[in-house]
């Protein structure tokens, strides 16, 4: 008897252990578990009529040099409030350099771009009317899912509930309290975008954030963005995933070299090709090189 509670407390302080240190072994087996796509119906606010040009973006003449290399050279487009925007590029197109522009991170050469028509970094809330995803990896290590939500909620005037209704909405609720650094990449992924929803925004920026996701995730990030579309939003969103973007942009910017190849409808940008993938190689041709 006195063996057997022995072992029964000691099961408990393993367990015990395990959970104040946010799971960073994963469950009993020592296999990494996935969390569930959430129960709960996310159901963004709607954009106002009135308000829906205050999520345009757009994009004019931006060009961004470094040295002799330009990295974007006089990109132009608009992502229109209401639809998805995809925006292509092989690697080292200047994708994601054109995104840290458009938020403020980078300062152009040349050119501008505007949110609702003033630059990010003049808007009077930005934190608060855009929500952005550029890296998976921005959150601390030694922090909790909730604590990095939390430290984002308090930096911008959110109450903290908030970090458990995002964390909710993403499939990371039984995640909240497992250190980061024990999440894998798809956890990651889920964890930025629940901090670009914080503030439910107008406007969302995205860096391939199917990356790393699983097929159900991959479907779970279209119906989330699709449906957060359909509310008004703006929605520009970066990826290599050629089929999934054919299935979920209303519109397209293709650039390669730095410069602009294609814009318009999906259907317009394959233009009569058997996909997009084979429009994208033929678009893009020559133009794969890293810079």
């Amino acid at each position: 008897m006195v063996v057997a509670l022995g072992v029964i407390a000691l099961g408990f302080l393993v367990w015990l252990v395990r959970r104040e240190r946010g799971g960073q072994a994963g469950d009993a087996s020592g296999v990494e578990v996935t969390p569930e796509l959430s129960a709960l119906a996310w159901e963004p606010k709607r954009i106002p009529p009135d308000e829906l040009p205050l999520g345009r973006v757009v994009v004019s003449g931006l060009t961004k040099q470094y040295g002799q290399v330009k990295a974007v050279d006089d990109v132009s487009f608009t992502a229109e409030p209401g639809r998805v925007t995809g925006f292509l590029g092989p690697n080292g197109a200047g994708k994601t350099t054109t995104l840290r522009m458009l938020l403020g991170l980078a300062a152009p050469t040349s050119g501008e771009a505007t949110i609702g028509g003033t630059r990010y970094a003049a808007l009077a809330e930005p934190a608060l009317r855009v929500g952005a995803v550029l890296e998976a990896n921005g959150a601390h290590e030694g922090r909790t899912g909730r604590d990095h939500l939390r430290v984002i909620c308090r930096t911008t005037g959110l109450p903290l509930e908030r970090a458990d209704e995002v964390l909710s909405a993403v499939g990371l609720g039984d995640a909240a309290n497992r250190l980061v650094r024990a999440y894998s990449l798809g956890m990651r992924q889920r964890l930025g975008v629940a901090a670009a929803l914080l503030a439910d925004p107008q406007v969302l920026v995205l860096d391939e954030p199917g990356n790393g996701l699983d097929p159900r995730g991959i479907r779970w990030i279209r119906e989330l963005l699709r449906s957060q579309a359909a509310a008004g939003r703006t929605v520009l969103v970066s990826s290599h995933l050629l089929a999934e973007m054919e299935q979920l942009a209303d519109d397209l910017v293709i650039i390669a070299g730095g410069r602009v190849v294609a814009t318009g409808t999906v259907a317009s940008v394959t233009g009569g090709r058997p996909s997009l993938e084979a429009a994208f190689l033929e678009l893009t041709a020559g133009e794969d090189t890293i810079r």
